[in-house]
């Protein structure tokens, strides 16, 4: 994907929302010292190296962005991570591990069928599933009001009107665990939760740029050209929409909303 092949660089320092949400999952999926792991969609390999230190198991970390692999190859050090770039839903894999896990990535499978189905086939009998994501339309309150002073800025409204979300997002836990079931999965574990903290407005910005910002600012989801203008100014509006949104502390309460979910072959 060729926005966060932009910003592999730069994700490691300014994705810390995802880091914490990882830990929390990886805590979920319960990962034994023996499980063979899929991270899939593994960024530039943050969470692939914790797993490592988890598992003595095989440990093998894809993604469609080659600049993120090539960033997570020369973080691994000699580490045993085998980096792939592979899209999602042509992974070759049959039976071939104990536990899939997918941080802050689900959003982007849309539709999910085709990816699900590659993860059953992934998963040993009695294997793991485990994605943690941003949930609802309004999966960022901060974000989504930030993106509403860009659709109605004189700069940026006319190109904006014709952007189409990339994302895949449902609104309840019971949506999430519907859909696994769909694709033969026994659901364990299924909820929504609202996850705050606080940053500077700066720090919010480079949190949006580490992922939001690869889905708004892509020519793929418009149907006309982005001009160098709308995406100098598309940056300067969400700036200052969240410099508004700091309060007397010049922090920001940075919410999400996100969906952890555990599944069982």
């Amino acid at each position: 994907m060729a926005g966060f092949s932009r910003i592999a660089e730069h994700y490691e320092k300014t994705s810390v929302v995802q880091r914490s949400a990882s830990d929390e999952l990886i805590e979920l999926l319960q990962i034994k010292e023996t499980d063979d792991v899929l991270d899939l969609a593994c960024g530039t390999g943050h969470s692939t190296r914790k797993i490592r230190e988890i598992t003595r198991g095989r440990v093998v970390g894809i993604d469609s962005a080659g600049g993120m692999i090539k960033r997570a190859k020369e973080l691994c050090g000699n580490r045993r991570i085998d980096f792939r770039t592979c899209k999602a839903e042509q992974m070759p894999f049959v039976e071939e591990f104990d536990v899939v896990f997918c941080n802050s990535a689900f959003q982007w499978f849309n539709p999910p069928g085709p990816v699900l189905k590659m993860c059953y086939r992934a998963l040993r009998e009695g294997g793991r599933a485990g994605i943690q994501a941003p949930a609802r339309k309004t999966y960022s309150p901060n974000l989504v009001k930030a993106i509403e002073q860009v659709q109605i800025d004189g700069r940026t409204r006319d190109i904006f009107a014709h952007f189409r979300s990339p994302w895949f997002f449902l609104e309840r836990s019971e949506e999430y665990k519907s859909l696994f079931e769909s694709f033969g999965f026994r659901v364990l574990y299924s909820r929504i939760k609202r996850v705050a903290s606080y940053h500077a407005p700066e720090e919010v910005y480079d949190i949006f740029d580490s992922g939001a910002s690869a889905g708004y600012l892509d020519p793929r989801n418009y149907d006309v050209p982005l001009t160098e203008e709308f995406k100098m100014s598309f940056e300067k509006i969400v700036r200052g929409a969240f410099e508004k949104q700091a309060d007397e502390s010049g922090k920001v309460e940075l919410v999400f909303y996100r969906i952890y979910l555990v599944a069982e072959k």
